[in-house]
């Protein structure tokens, strides 16, 4: 009958340019590609794109800053270890950066969804789909620490403010000029640095 609608299950898929489908409820770690989660990582803005610069500050390079940060903190740091910590917010090229109130409002069940794309992004690039629970800490430290770097510099925190949300950085002496002038890069240059990070720790 004319303009009668059959029932269907809403869509839980996303076509990615690579021509993937991924399957958000059931995701399938064959249906993920590197390139896609660069891509996605570089257009999706950190805090909510309320930032400095001419450009949004993405979750790629935070990734990237936190990367680097868990080099910093371990230099001895295997590479598998540092490729976890570059694709610690990977899940994000699908779902998008929800702030930490707005993730805790949604309680476990978000939790569970993030976390089992995760695991499929880490069964993709030979990681365990569990961490060990010192890498998991340790790059819950350098999270913290980008965190309060990209606060103080871009989001507008003074330092006793962010210190009271994200705990003042420990380990960084010595590397201030590395640390201490993060500059927002297009999406293009974000993806281009994230991709060549990840090719060095494959």
């Amino acid at each position: 009958m004319v303009g009668v609608r059959t029932s269907q299950a809403p869509r839980a898929w996303q076509r990615m340019l690579s021509g993937r489908r991924l399957d958000l409820l059931d995701p399938s770690p064959l249906d993920i590609e590197i390139e896609d989660i660069a891509h996605g990582l570089a257009r999706v803005a950190r805090w909510n794109g309320q930032t400095k610069g001419a450009h949004a500050f993405s979750v790629a390079q935070h990734s990237l800053l936190v990367e680097s940060l868990s080099g910093r903190f371990n230099p001895n740091l295997e590479r598998r270890w540092r490729l976890a910590a570059l694709l610690h917010d990977a899940p994000e090229y699908v779902i998008g950066d929800l702030i930490s109130p707005f993730k805790a409002a949604l309680g476990l069940d978000y939790k569970a969804f993030e976390h089992r794309l995760l695991a499929a992004i880490h069964i993709r690039y030979g990681l365990p789909p569990e961490l060990p629970q010192w890498v998991h800490k340790l790059i819950k430290r350098c999270d913290s620490a980008s965190a309060f770097l990209e606060a103080t510099q871009l989001a507008g925190f003074d330092h006793v403010e962010a210190a009271k949300f994200f705990g003042r950085p420990r380990g960084l002496r010595g590397s201030e000029a590395k640390f201490d002038s993060i500059k927002p890069l297009s999406p293009t240059a974000a993806a281009a640095k994230f991709l060549k990070v990840f090719s060095k720790l494959q």
